[in-house]
């Protein structure tokens, strides 16, 4: 790094711009020097000899002896799903869902996360809060909502009269997007039957759906999460026996960039509790 202080400066802004996106770890096991002299600067390299132009270089052919295998072909997007469904409901309680995700690999974010993060809270509770991916902290801890945006949530729930220990708190996905990056459809996709098979597992008589990630795939939908939220709406699928109240309100994070929206969240927790307290029935 040059001595002259703007230049320190002007590198510092830029690392505390990346780690505002999200960029804050490498995904190389090994740095790589790409700033180094090239491989012909080597003292020990070898000019190499002039050969006719496009005629290709013999080190890049195969050895005659040693067939040239195909790649393997990727696993189809529906097989995954099917897999994945498969082997959801073959989950008889919480603790062998989380056996089978952690032995499950048909989820590429497995390969760059630290570790599975299913849920937190009690599985016996009446509410179960679906938000949409770990985040960083999420992923040292292996559980969801601890950072920024949990510490956020714990204070919302916790003015309605409840603790952490009285919800259910889960999310779309179980593993942490590089760098906090908008999930892929194909990655919701696949872990959408271990939602599902959670929901019916824990059996819930109120879900909330904490931003638009979560309300809009498990709705169904493509209403944005503006018009969506503080309305009740009404969750089912093949696996349940009955459809169950569903409450779509604002994601924390979103709540910390749009503080003044918070007015908002306000109106769907107080929703909430006249649920809970008997006061209010669902209009599903």
């Amino acid at each position: 790094m040059s001595n002259d202080p703007k230049s320190r400066d002007e590198a510092l802004a830029q690392l505390a711009w990346q780690v505002e996106a999200g960029i804050d770890e490498a995904l190389e096991e090994t740095p790589v020097m790409r700033y180094g002299p090239a491989a012909s600067e080597q003292p020990d390299a070898q000019p190499e000899p002039r050969s006719a132009p496009h005629q290709p270089s013999p080190a890049l052919a195969p050895p005659p002896d040693r067939p040239r295998q195909e790649p393997a072909a990727p696993v189809a997007a529906d097989d995954a799903r099917a897999s994945a469904h498969a082997l959801a409901q073959s989950a008889r309680d919480l603790e062998a869902l989380r056996a089978i995700l952690q032995d499950f690999d048909g989820c590429a974010l497995k390969a760059t996360a630290m570790n599975l993060c299913l849920a937190d809270g009690n599985p016996e509770a009446r509410a179960m809060i679906i938000g949409e991916a770990p985040g960083a902290d999420e992923d040292r801890q292996g559980k969801p909502f601890v950072g920024r945006a949990g510490q956020l949530l714990d204070k919302m729930i916790g003015a309605i009269g409840l603790t952490r220990e009285q919800v259910y708190i889960t999310n779309l996905l179980f593993w942490r997007p590089p760098g906090n990056r908008t999930p892929t459809p194909a990655e919701t996709a696949v872990c959408l039957p271990f939602v599902e098979r959670q929901i019916e597992l824990v059996g819930p008589e109120v879900l909330i759906f904490a931003g638009g990630a979560s309300a809009k795939t498990l709705l169904r939908t493509t209403t944005g999460i503006m018009r969506l939220r503080g309305r009740w709406a009404r969750y089912e699928h093949e696996g349940l026996s009955q459809a169950i109240p569903a409450l779509p309100t604002l994601h924390p994070a979103y709540l910390l960039r749009r503080p003044a929206e918070k007015r908002l969240a306000w109106r769907d927790l107080l929703t909430l509790k006249a649920f809970l307290d008997g006061k209010e029935q669902a209009q599903i």
